[in-house]
């Protein structure tokens, strides 16, 4: 007995120093012996507490709080802690192979109601189908094993290369790297511009020139705008190009009185700019040290995908997908209740697909920030999501889940974007896909683009809209949203500058929502950049090489919910689950040709609260 609390009197001595007080010591020694716990479980203990006053010393009244911590985590382990009788099950037992709620085997045993060994009274033991004895519910999990599933599913490669470049080291980025993608982008998209209008040559807006000429650069803040914090507007735009087309001048830009749009959507009314866009023009600098535009040009649009027809293992082509955003509970609590309605719902629905995109454990959630949690992320993730998802597809046998991060996921060792995927450690259920963010996806042949950042709202902060009158302006999509769409305008600005997040630099009071890394862009890029001639099987097999559209679009914002048609795509905004909305998409299959806008239905659906 001396020896064990001389032992436990040197671990406090070694974890809170040597200089504690005496008595302090004698009380801290007594709590470890009446509790079963080491000195250093002690300190770990007193670590947590001190979280809510980070400057304050130990003393003998934090005593009291370290005793109610043991207390409610020796409450929570009995309500949890299940303990069976060695009751033998399995290939040992008679019952085995016997459906539950017969009467095979020894009499008695029927699960639900009745009696055990014929004794009126005494409740029946379910019988469980495993080997051997019946093991508390942590030891008795089975390993899930994936099946038929109702859709065919192809994702972001996942072999060993692919996980290394998407999990990439941040914060070392230099600025010549930086720069040297930035030129890139101005310089592909350059190359796009000529090819969509038969140009030999693009000009150079900071030469002076008496003939008009086209020219591509990137829209950024005049120097005095930016520094004070000024939204861009018409005065202060300015276009840099890159330093194979212009030397990397910056030049700024006036608009001639009666400035035309060419190529745009019918009815558009002008053109939005914003920090970051790539653009094209075409005018003159006549000297006066600013280019005068005449006509905006629109971008190239992305092609439409081919639409190949691609069944499911059980020979099906339609399936339904509900996709619900996070953040999952409200900063009142962690009790995630919208999200515990939601599997309530899914429950009955079933669909074939359930995509969620997080935050899923937020970092920046109020309790979280201040410390004010009982259990790790991971045990709170382990609960909330990994045990309710299994829940749901065990009840819908061919079903998946998809699981796209966010950077305040507190869970991610990726606080950056592009984001790889969430640990494999979180969930070894093969039906549960961890997808990086942004992703691009597959299913039956559909191609589906998500990103977790709410890049709407920081475009509707940072538009500058420029009117001027349509010229050839492109047939209307049928279904598709109308030009003058506010919400439809900002999902085609995604569309057209062919990136899951045009705009650069991040807006200062917008930048604690994405920490952009800019030397990694490719990988939020909505089709790739690099001079690979990827063949259309290339594509099918992994998506994130698809040269095409996405037939979805999923951008989750504090925006209004929303499920518009912009050119050939379905663009959907379902909002926050907090804000009680989902989505739920309906594809009808290959059931005719066309584009698979014409086969998909969303709609956005409430919470039963």
């Amino acid at each position: 007995m001396a020896e064990g609390a001389a032992k436990i009197e040197a671990e406090l001595k070694e974890n809170f120093g040597e200089d504690i007080e005496e008595n302090l010591l004698a009380e801290c020694a007594k709590v470890c012996q009446n509790n079963n716990i080491s000195g250093e479980d002690l300190f770990y203990k007193w670590e947590v507490v001190r979280m809510k006053d980070p400057h304050s010393h130990f003393a003998l009244r934090h005593l009291a709080d370290i005793k109610a911590m043991i207390h409610r985590d020796l409450v929570k382990a009995t309500a949890t802690k299940k303990f069976s009788s060695g009751n033998l099950s399995g290939l040992q037992s008679r019952q085995f192979g016997v459906p539950p709620g017969r009467g095979g085997g020894r009499p008695g045993l029927n699960a639900g109601a009745g009696s055990r060994g014929g004794m009126p009274g005494t409740p029946a033991k379910q019988v469980r189908a495993q080997d051997g004895f019946d093991l508390p519910r942590a030891e008795e999990r089975k390993v899930p094993v994936a099946g038929p599933s109702r859709v065919n599913f192809v994702g972001p490669p996942t072999d060993e290369d692919a996980r290394k470049k998407r999990s990439y080291r941040y914060m070392y980025e230099k600025v010549s790297e930086r720069s040297e993608v930035l030129d890139d982008r101005i310089d592909y998209i350059g190359d796009l511009v000529k090819s969509y209008y038969d140009v030999e040559k693009l000009g150079d807006p900071s030469a002076v020139t008496e003939e008009e000429v086209m020219v591509v650069g990137r829209i950024v803040h005049d120097a005095e705008s930016a520094s004070s914090g000024v939204k861009l507007n018409e005065a202060s735009l300015v276009l840099e190009s890159s330093r194979m087309m212009g030397s990397g001048a910056r030049v700024p830009l006036k608009f001639d009185a009666g400035v035309q749009a060419r190529r745009g959507p019918r009815g558009a009314g002008g053109q939005g700019f914003f920090p970051g866009a790539i653009v094209a023009l075409k005018g003159n600098n006549g000297g006066g040290g600013a280019f005068l535009v005449t006509e905006i040009l629109s971008l190239p649009p992305l092609e439409s995908s081919s639409g190949v027809q691609i069944k499911s293992e059980t020979g099906q082509t339609q399936f339904t997908m509900c996709i619900a955003c996070g953040p999952f509970t409200p900063d009142a609590d962690l009790a995630y209740r919208p999200l515990q309605s939601l599997f309530t719902k899914l429950a009955s629905t079933k669909p074939a697909v359930l995509l969620l995109v997080g935050p899923f454990i937020d970092a920046t959630h109020p309790a979280i920030k201040a410390g004010d949690v009982e259990v790790p992320p991971r045990e709170m993730f382990a609960t909330h999501f990994a045990d309710r998802l299994g829940e749901f597809l065990d009840a819908s046998p061919g079903s998946i889940a998809l699981l796209v991060p966010s950077p305040r996921d507190i869970l991610s060792d990726h606080a950056v974007f592009p984001q790889n995927e969430l640990p494999r450690a979180l969930s070894s259920d093969p039906r549960i896909r961890l997808l990086p963010n942004p992703a691009r996806f597959t299913v039956n042949g559909v191609h589906v683009a998500v990103s977790s950042v709410d890049v709407l709202f920081h475009l509707r902060k940072e538009e500058c809209w420029k009117r001027a009158s349509d010229v050839d302006p492109l047939p209307s999509t049928p279904g598709s949203a109308d030009a003058p769409d506010a919400m439809a305008n900002l999902c085609r600005h995604v569309l057209q500058q062919r990136s899951f997040y045009p705009i650069f630099p991040v807006p200062l009071d917008l930048a604690h929502e994405v920490n952009l890394d800019v030397t990694h862009s490719e990988s939020i890029y909505l089709s790739p950049q690099d001079d690979k001639d990827d063949s259309e099987a290339d594509a099918r097999a992994d998506p994130t090489r698809a040269p095409c559209a996405p037939d979805v679009l999923i951008m989750p914002s504090r925006l209004k919910h929303f499920s518009k048609v912009v050119d050939n795509t379905v663009a959907i905004n379902p909002s926050w689950l907090t804000k009680s909305t989902y989505a739920v998409l309906d594809y009808a299959g290959h059931t005719s040709p066309g584009p698979a806008k014409d086969r998909i239905k969303v709609e956005i659906q409430r919470l039963e609260t």
